[in-house]
């Protein structure tokens, strides 16, 4: 099954051109490799999503085309989520805020 169709149908990614443009611009990789849209998953690889702010590790577990809502989480387990916090520019930071606080 290609990487985009994978996505979608899992629901880790809502619409399939979305995943496609995601993995366009390399954010998606399997088993280590940056792939492409057109890359076939198979059982047992792992892919690591970099989206919006966060970086998903998933393990693809069943490929299946058509599945319902309930089974669509059934097609992958989470391996690990990491949430990136923006750094803050400290010329931004309020110095008011720390002088209440002291």
């Amino acid at each position: 099954m290609r990487l985009d169709k994978f996505l979608k149908v899992s629901r880790l990614i809502k619409r399939r051109t979305l995943a496609k443009q995601i993995c366009d611009a390399g954010r998606v990789s399997v088993n280590g490799r940056t792939a492409k849209a057109s890359t076939d998953v198979a059982v047992d690889d792992e892919l690591i999503i970099r989206y919006g702010n966060k970086t998903m590790t998933v393990v693809v577990r069943k490929l299946t085309e058509n599945p319902r809502r309930d089974e669509a989480a059934s097609l992958y387990d989470v391996i690990a989520v990491e949430t990136r916090k923006d750094q803050v520019d400290a010329a931004f930071v309020d110095d008011e805020d720390e002088d209440v606080a002291r």
